[in-house]
């Protein structure tokens, strides 16, 4: 696993959140189902990416539910459709995975205990998401996207 490590500017999103535990797929793929038909309201769009977002609070926590997040990345915050929310992830420090095809549990899992552990860099506080470009094929195992992990430089 060779992630870029880049710094990202704050991106404002627009999009609908829910509450889950882990392995609770079906909350994943109900807050999707809500959000894809109304994905045309969201005005201001930066692209026609996708972002799933992810909020922990206690990332370690198997037990403590987070939030979900179903979004578009908007160049300004305006007429927010109802029903959706906004969000703003601050600009910082990030590793970036390519992630291929449709088991992004067993990704995440990787990144987690094989990569972090040994890369000199701490998981942040700021929230986890995922880029879903022209690369994105739902169900697909050609399918790719790009996780973004926060971090923050362990030596520092």
């Amino acid at each position: 696993m060779n992630p870029r490590i880049v710094t990202i500017q704050e991106k404002r999103l627009i999009g609908m959140k829910s509450h889950m535990l882990r392995h609770q797929m079906e909350s994943i793929i109900s807050l999707w189902k809500q959000f894809m038909p109304r994905k045309s309201e969201v005005s201001d769009w930066v692209n026609g990416e996708l972002i799933a977002m992810q909020e922990y609070e206690d990332l370690g926590n198997f037990n403590k539910p987070f939030e979900i997040w179903a979004c578009a990345e908007v160049s300004e915050i305006n007429n927010i459709p109802e029903g959706m929310m906004s969000y703003t992830i601050p600009s910082g420090l990030y590793a970036v995975f390519l992630h291929k095809g449709m088991d992004a549990g067993a990704t995440y899992q990787r990144i987690m205990t094989k990569w972090l552990p040994n890369s000199g860099y701490q998981i942040d506080d700021r929230p986890h998401f995922q880029i879903m470009g022209s690369k994105y094929k739902n169900g697909s195992p050609d399918s790719e996207e790009d996780f973004y992990v926060p971090i923050i430089d362990s030596l520092n």
